[in-house]
């Protein structure tokens, strides 16, 4: 073949098996168990990660939030101990953030600080419903991660898909797995596969960029609290499939403007994997010799699941201070101030233009997402307009990028992509899920 696999389909023809082809199945159909198959178990459905991670937690009761405030004191700081604080002007911010971060995480475990902190909406929620859930998933997580993407799975579903990833998003065919573990299990460990993939060489920066902000959105267990905040329940199925749509055309169309475009397509300097290659012919055997040269190489479990533990201790260090010190100062930004009013002046024009009800209110909505996704559903909660509850459902899902967990999550990875591109990207898409939610949901629901 001409496509870069001859040499290792050649070689795998002519020997008998690759080094314990059974790993390939048992490793693989494990991840596949834990983070895409929802079950239910005392009421609740949802993937069986989350099950173990539940459990886990309320296991260590009160012990948890100690924990928890160990990673933040260690994540505050590693920064400062490993030099990496004056490896740029932002990250240099973020170590200061952290002390903040570190802060308010200790009075939220000491019950101790002011009367504001405590209010629902403010301190308990980005603790209790962002910190520790986050803080827990990430390293656990990546214990099943390494069975996930490590023994070939990856490999073989990367080049079947090939077809459809690369003409729709120039990405991989790998990166659906990314897209799946965001919409089943949560952004924060499809960012950890993202960040694996683009550190062994098997994504690119602007590759890793895309996926990082075009597919890493929340999982469907918080879109069910957005619909339920915003008494569209009844059209839960519509709305699913509404925003997986949008979600997903919004990237397309992103990925081919600035800034993602102009994201260099370069590999991460210390890869040794072997980058995806395009397939035109044998797609199956192709995709068959791809895992069977991965699982050839694939190191052994033991040290696979620790590497991997390793660096989800690392990313929960990184993203939990960030987010009580981001987050804290996003949500009384949004409470306090007139900022996200102000911010929602760039969406008014789109807001009136599609016909939107109380389009100042729809461009205030939109915009307080950049604070914290969930944000947008309490600003038209009980609104008259049923249009309206679901394109803002709509968007706070679509628009992806947040400040009070995934942009810290992005920035704790070593994906090549900058506090301005964010910015830019959250506005493109706030703003083109308007556009192409509106009048579908018009469709839907009438006016």
């Amino acid at each position: 073949m001409d496509d870069g696999f001859g040499t290792r389909v050649e070689r795998l023809e002519t020997t008998e098996r690759p080094r314990g082809l059974w790993r390939f199945f048992a490793y693989s159909l494990i991840g596949i168990f834990m983070f895409f198959i929802p079950i239910n178990i005392a009421g609740k459905e949802t993937i069986p990660l989350d099950h173990l991670v539940t459990g886990i937690t309320t296991g260590l009761g009160p012990v948890v939030k100690y924990l928890i405030l160990a990673v933040i004191l260690a994540g505050t700081i590693y920064p400062f101990a490993s030099g990496r604080w004056r490896d740029s002007g932002i990250k240099t911010l973020f170590a200061y953030l952290n002390i903040l971060g570190l802060a308010t995480g200790t009075m939220m475990v000491f019950n101790v600080g002011p009367a504001l902190l405590f209010e629902s909406d403010l301190g308990p929620f980005l603790f209790d419903k962002l910190v520790i859930p986050v803080g827990m998933i990430v390293p656990v997580g990546a214990i099943f991660l390494a069975l996930l993407v490590g023994y070939g799975l990856m490999e073989f579903v990367g080049v079947l898909v090939q077809p459809v990833m690369r003409p729709l998003w120039r990405t991989p065919g790998r990166s659906a797995i990314d897209a799946v573990a965001s919409f089943v299990g949560s952004y924060s460990l499809g960012l950890l596969i993202t960040d694996r993939m683009y550190q062994s060489g098997r994504y690119t920066g602007r590759e890793s960029a895309i996926i990082a902000t075009g597919f890493s959105t929340v999982s469907v267990t918080f879109m069910l609290i957005v619909a339920k905040t915003l008494e569209i329940m009844h059209l839960w199925l519509p709305y699913f499939f509404l925003t997986f749509g949008v979600t997903f055309l919004v990237t397309a169309i992103v990925v081919r403007i600035p800034p993602l475009s102009r994201i260099k397509d370069t590999y991460f300097p210390a890869a040794t994997a072997q980058p995806e290659q395009k397939v035109t012919s044998r797609r199956m055997a192709t995709a068959w010799s791809e895992a069977m040269g991965m699982l050839d190489t694939a190191p052994r479990l033991g040290a696979n699941i620790w590497a991997n533990f390793k660096s989800g201790v690392l990313m929960s260090m990184a993203i939990l201070p960030s987010i009580l010190s981001v987050g804290l100062i996003g949500l009384l930004l949004a409470r306090f101030t007139p900022v996200f009013d102000w911010l929602g002046l760039i969406f008014l024009p789109i807001t009136w233009a599609v016909g939107l009800p109380d389009p100042m209110l729809a461009a205030k909505a939109s915009a307080v997402g950049i604070a914290e996704m969930f944000l947008p559903a309490t600003v038209v909660a009980g609104h008259e307009s049923e249009l309206l509850r679901l394109v803002i459902g709509v968007v706070c899902v679509s628009a992806i990028i947040f400040f009070s967990a995934l942009v810290p999550c992005i920035l704790a990875t070593r994906i090549p992509i900058k506090l301005w591109h964010l910015f830019a990207i959250w506005a493109q898409r706030v703003a083109l899920s308007l556009l192409i939610a509106t009048p579908i949901a018009y469709l839907m629901v009438g006016r």
